[in-house]
């Protein structure tokens, strides 16, 4: 595919982790909106979806446990919009922005993600950069100074992929290490050790990793040969060991081989099989597991029997899920709209949002849904 071609359902950007084709989408969002996360020019909640402007040249943004958005374009920009107390927008400044703002004008941005109060990207070159709230060593500069502008980490040019926990970031090289840093809290850093870190650290000596989310103080990682680990914060099972303990080094996640894409760990996990099966774990308490209940599980169960399941977004606690058809689905907690369902009612088995079959990749915040759409 080149620059601006169509993506057929079931293509998944976020997975094609050396990728760096550029694809054209509109971007709509919805659900809480008190800090403008929804870049709307207001802070008006929404239960539908809305369109963010009127430009289809939106690109990819990344996992989100927070309140701050922050999306790449095709034409490398970044923007930026929400929540702004620690300058994780990267403006320069402390203001809270409700309509999409450019960071810089640079072209050159690839990848990004935001954890509660910071953020990191990857750029083209495969450098890394960190800015907003640095209060446990998150940015991985060296210090905890807060920075409301990017800042480059180490001088690196082989990184590849970046998520942020609640006060920790967890990183992919292109040679297939992982690295952490941050708050260590319950493991999350995987180093085996609740130690705090400023500066990034390699989990082990492997160089099989492919892809990596995070929640709060969980991560959940697929390996090349499509096992897959977790290690954290577990108090709702949502490492799916079969257990509440809390791990600080990886620990395999049952012994399939046929994982292709995870989402979660802040309390709920949904991963898809190479199959285009569904599966969650964790807590249940809004539906979120889309199992029909409030139940919590602490290993993995599958949602139905479909294996249409192209992308899933499980970071917080409500979920949205894209099939191959390229149709929208959500469930979990819809207090404030999130579910893009046109009411604030909970939901506990997958729902269409609306009828369109135009649906890209589902991004979720912390209560609030933005996916793009082409």
């Amino acid at each position: 595919m080149f620059p601006g071609s169509i993506v057929k359902p079931g293509f998944n950007p976020l997975a094609a982790q050396t990728t760096t084709t550029t694809y054209f989408y509109y971007l709509y969002s919805w659900g809480f909106n008190a800090n403008g996360q929804l870049g709307l020019g207001n802070r008006t909640y929404y239960s539908s979806p809305k369109q963010v402007g009127s430009l289809s040249d939106w690109a990819s943004a990344g996992n989100n446990v927070g309140r701050s958005t922050l999306v790449v374009k095709t034409d490398g920009t970044l923007w930026s919009w929400g929540k702004n107390a620690y300058g994780q927008l990267g403006l320069g400044s402390t203001i809270y922005r409700s309509s999409p703002t450019q960071v810089g004008s640079l072209t050159t941005w690839l990848k990004v993600a935001s954890g509660y109060n910071h953020t990191l990207a990857v750029k083209t070159d495969g450098t890394l950069w960190s800015w907003g709230r640095n209060s446990d060593g998150q940015l991985g500069l060296g210090n905890t100074t807060n920075y409301s502008s990017p800042k480059q980490v180490g001088s690196l040019t082989t990184w590849s992929t970046v998520v942020g926990a609640n006060y920790s970031s967890i990183a992919l090289k292109t040679n297939g290490t992982l690295w952490s840093w941050g708050n260590g809290l319950y493991g999350v850093l995987g180093l085996s050790t609740t130690t705090y870190y400023s500066s990034p650290k390699q989990v082990g000596t492997l160089t099989n990793w492919l892809s990596i989310t995070a929640g709060e103080y969980s991560c959940i990682a697929i390996k090349t040969d499509s096992t897959l680990w977790a290690w954290g914060y577990n108090n709702y099972g949502q490492l799916g060991l079969g257990n509440r303990t809390d791990y600080s080094s990886p620990v395999q996640v049952g012994a399939l081989t046929t994982w292709s894409k995870v989402s979660g760990g802040s309390q709920v996990t949904a991963a898809i099989t190479t199959a285009g099966a569904l599966f969650t774990w964790g807590r249940g308490q809004f539906g979120q597991t889309g199992l029909g209940n409030t139940t919590s599980y602490s290993s993995p169960k599958q949602v139905g029997s479909l294996t249409n399941w192209s992308v899933i977004n499980a970071v917080n606690i409500h979920c949205l899920a894209v099939k191959t058809d390229g149709t929208l689905w959500s469930w979990g907690r819809n207090a404030d709209g999130q579910l893009g369902l046109g009411s604030t009612v909970d939901v506990s088995s997958p729902t269409q949002v609306g009828g369109l079959t135009t649906w890209g990749i589902p991004y979720t915040g912390s209560n609030y849904s933005y996916p793009l759409l082409y």
